[in-house]
């Protein structure tokens, strides 16, 4: 009998998830049950994540974004999100600490997992992050802000480093920690 419910969450990581997130044990078994229900493999695949990706954001091209995303997410390097990856994901991004969510987009940002931030990174991450504006907000955007290249270049000139400089973690998080203005440009809200 011990047995009887093999799709149940494990005692281990239903510790582990409530110590480490802020999520209670019913609602980590109401999440479970919803991710058992739409990845019945356990396991979300990258096109998986783009197509939910895509749904939060109907008028923009979410694909480049959602796999800079689900690389910073799938800490395992596996080439899927397990619902643990998946949960401490959506705890970090939605409730977590602002020092936790800055962290969170400095892996989003280093590209290649290197440690550093390079001008090249930042201007990947901000091309994948405007394609997320819809047409008629970018028209709206302040003249230096309304294409990726200049996002970029903006968001760079608050680190005060060369171009072919490149940022620690404490560096990037101190750099938009200190400027109001960068934290919108590492991000994306959708206007109401």
């Amino acid at each position: 009998m011990g047995n009887a419910k093999s799709s149940a969450m494990s005692k281990e990581i239903l510790e582990d998830l409530t110590l480490s997130t802020k999520f209670t044990e019913q609602e980590l078994s109401q999440w479970y049950e919803n991710f058992q229900k739409q990845c019945p493999t356990g396991r979300i695949t990258p096109s998986e994540f783009e197509a939910i990706y895509s749904r939060f954001f109907p008028e923009s091209e979410a694909k480049s974004y959602a796999h800079h995303v689900f690389r910073s997410f799938d800490t395992n390097d596996d080439g899927t999100l397990d619902f643990k990856e998946y949960i401490v994901a959506l705890h970090m991004t939605s409730t977590g600490k602002m020092s936790r969510k800055l962290e969170w987009a400095f892996s989003l940002f280093d590209l290649d997992k290197n440690g550093y931030i390079t001008k090249a990174e930042v201007s990947e991450i901000c091309h994948a992050l405007f394609k997320l504006i819809p047409a008629k907000e970018r028209s709206r955007l302040p003249e230096d802000e309304n294409t990726a290249e200049k996002r970029a270049n903006k968001l760079w000139s608050y680190f005060n480093k060369a171009a072919g400089g490149r940022l620690t973690e404490a560096e990037f998080i101190k750099g938009i920690v200190e400027n109001e203005d960068a934290l919108h440009l590492i991000q994306y809200q959708p206007q109401e």
